[in-house]
């Protein structure tokens, strides 16, 4: 067994999934609790947003100086240095007795899960060959798919059962693990040349995306024409734009943007921004129709949501085995055209309808998902060298995280302008599920979108990748 762990590969899976684990899963977990955290430290629902806010900043403005720190300094000392401080935050936002403290902590949380995921990801796609890509890709999945799942379920039971301050302390055991095993484990690397620090590159990546991260979560609850969410939308674009003209001039810029001359990445990013922008926004909306317009409790609409992860966990198993034969653009085709097909399904739930078919539609839009997501990782890295490895995992996961939020915030604007559901505060009562259908179909259209763009994805392009694997 000690033999085994002391496998680069599998010291750095093992690490890599429980740290991503728990990065994504806080996301979800915390959401849930934000009623109960804003009653017990009286203040108004929308001023504890910021809890949520704060955090989704704080990892915007890290992201993008993850992969120049990766390569500086070691992507193994960078990715542990970010999981104590992840855990160590989380301990703090347990212990937090106000709203400020909490906020503060927060933001520590977040520069530590802005590191974690993409420092994480070099490390995984810097040990394993590209030939092993997809093996990776089913790695990633599992805390991609099983964390948005569980985070509601766990959520409702935390807040119902337990208090407020488990959600962030459940973190410690999880991070405290997976530091120590790290520690042990974790194969040392020598940092490779990063090039001069790109300070002004920093200052408007990080500000640029970290206000239009602001705007776009807050918009929803504020009002996209409130001069605040304005201010801070209209900043963030004009930032991000100075942002793209210095580094396409800079000769060491923080992003490497040149990345995505590369056709199979830029392709592959392409498909993977208004797939998770669905992906995650209707697994916002999916409990929310279930609590607000059905009267379903938070432990019961998390367990009506957590057969997605099944899905996911389950499709992944028979992608891998499909991707190399018939290659990534008619999987990631077929993949988004059943994600909007399900989307479509949701669309006919109602009081009416059996928990039985919930959770099928679900399952098949999990399973579904992952033939979106696991060529998108695998294919979208097929050219990218060992030393770009750092540069274009940070790129992608600010894109993705951009995306996350932009997909939330697309389908809670639906919610709101075709008008709020009404609770009814009974399990198995009616309330106003138009919003929310409307919500579903805007799900669906995003992944057609995504369906057509992966017709651009070229398989000869990911050829490296689309190697049988025998594990």
């Amino acid at each position: 067994m000690f033999a085994v762990l002391q496998n680069p590969k599998v010291a750095v899976s093992v690490t890599f999934v429980a740290a991503m684990f728990m990065s994504i899963l806080d996301t979800t977990i915390v959401n849930t609790a934000l009623p109960t955290i804003a009653r017990e430290l009286d203040a108004s629902l929308s001023t504890t947003g910021v809890v949520a806010t704060g955090y989704l900043v704080a990892v915007a403005v890290v992201i993008p100086a993850s992969g120049w720190l990766g390569d500086r300094f070691g992507d193994r000392r960078v990715f542990l240095i970010a999981l104590a401080l992840f855990a160590g935050a989380s301990a703090l936002c347990g212990i937090a007795s106000t709203l400020g403290q909490l906020v503060v902590f927060r933001v520590l949380q977040g520069i530590g899960g802005g590191m974690l995921v993409p420092v994480g990801m070099t490390l995984m796609f810097r040990t394993f060959p590209q030939a092993e890509r997809v093996r990776v890709s089913r790695l990633i999945m599992i805390p991609t798919a099983m964390a948005p799942a569980l985070g509601p379920v766990l959520g409702g039971l935390i807040t119902d059962h337990l208090a407020w301050e488990w959600v962030f302390l459940v973190n410690v055991p999880i991070g405290l693990a997976a530091l120590l095993f790290g520690l042990r484990f974790l194969p040392r690397d020598a940092p490779v040349d990063a090039g001069r620090f790109d300070a002004p590159g920093l200052v408007l990546a990080g500000v640029g995306l970290g206000a239009l991260m602001y705007a776009v979560s807050e918009g929803p609850s504020r009002g996209w024409g409130s001069p605040e969410i304005v201010g801070f939308g209209s900043a963030g674009l004009v930032l991000l734009a100075a942002f793209v003209a210095w580094e396409l001039r800079s000769p060491h810029p923080m992003l490497d943007l040149r990345l995505l001359r590369t056709p199979i990445f830029r392709r592959s990013i392409l498909v993977m921004v208004p797939a998770t922008a669905g992906f995650l926004g209707l697994l916002y909306a999916f409990p929310q129709l279930q609590q607000e317009a059905l009267g379903r409790t938070p432990t019961t609409s998390g367990l009506l949501t957590f057969p997605e992860a099944i899905g996911v966990m389950l499709g992944s198993q028979v992608v891998a085995r499909l991707y190399p034969i018939v290659g990534p653009r008619r999987v990631m085709l077929v993949g988004a055209s059943g994600v909007g097909a399900m989307a479509l399904a949701l669309t006919l739930v109602d009081a009416g309808t059996s928990d039985v078919q919930v959770v099928a539609t679900m399952l098949v839009f999990g399973f579904s998902m992952s033939a979106v997501f696991l060529p998108v990782q695998s294919a979208g890295f097929a050219q990218t060298s060992a030393a770009e490895t750092g540069q274009a995992s940070a790129l992608f996961n600010a894109l993705r995280q951009a995306s996350a939020a932009a997909g939330v915030a697309t389908l809670a604007t639906v919610i709101a302008v075709v008008g709020p559901g009404v609770p009814t505060g009974a399990p198995g009562g009616t309330g106003d599920l138009d919003p929310y259908h409307a919500a579903f179909v805007a799900t669906a259209v995003l992944m057609a979108l995504a369906a057509v763009l992966s017709f651009w994805i070229r398989d000869e392009d990911a050829a490296s990748t689309m190697v049988r694997d025998r594990h």
